[in-house]
């Protein structure tokens, strides 16, 4: 399988404690495919191959993965104080066509405007553009991935997705 690289990083993901139970398609592979399954009370990895073979792991929550600390689009981080709440990651490698999406859930300490603000001086600090559409960034990252961050209203914070799409 020539995705076999993507099961260290989602077991992690799939450790990293969540609220709810998530499971989405990780990746999908020559003859197989890689699914994660992450909640507050560990996950599980499931790799998928020909002929019925398969390798099932579960996860016990005992990683504790700092996803905040650790995000960041070309050096610029969420907002002080924000807190990630779900992580998706859906990758595939089919025909020479390598594409992944990755979306971040997450909650910030401060109003949609707020959290924009912040983070679009962020971005024009290390030179990366990023067009503003009301509480919505949009851009291109240093490796020609597209970004978008949107944020809402979540009583007096704000609740948004980061969304990374590479093609």
């Amino acid at each position: 399988m020539r995705l076999a690289f993507l099961i260290a990083p989602m077991m992690l993901l799939a450790a990293c404690g969540t609220s709810e139970k998530k499971t989405d398609s990780g990746a999908d592979g020559d003859g197989g495919s890689v699914q994660v399954s992450a909640g507050k009370d560990g996950g599980s990895v499931k790799i998928g191959g020909d002929g019925g073979a398969a390798i099932n792991i579960d996860i016990p929550d005992l990683v504790d993965l700092d996803v905040e600390s650790d995000f960041d689009i070309d050096g610029v981080k969420l907002y002080p104080g924000s807190k990630v709440t779900k992580v998706d990651v859906n990758a595939s490698d089919r025909n020479g066509a390598d594409k992944a999406v990755v979306k971040l859930g997450f909650t910030s300490p401060a109003t949609p405007t707020k959290a924009a603000d912040w983070m679009a001086a962020e971005f024009a600090k290390k030179g990366v553009q990023a067009t503003r559409s009301g509480d919505t960034l949009a851009g291109k990252d240093k490796d020609g991935s597209d970004f978008t961050i949107s944020f809402a209203p979540d009583g007096a914070n704000a609740k948004g997705e980061v969304k990374i799409t590479k093609s």
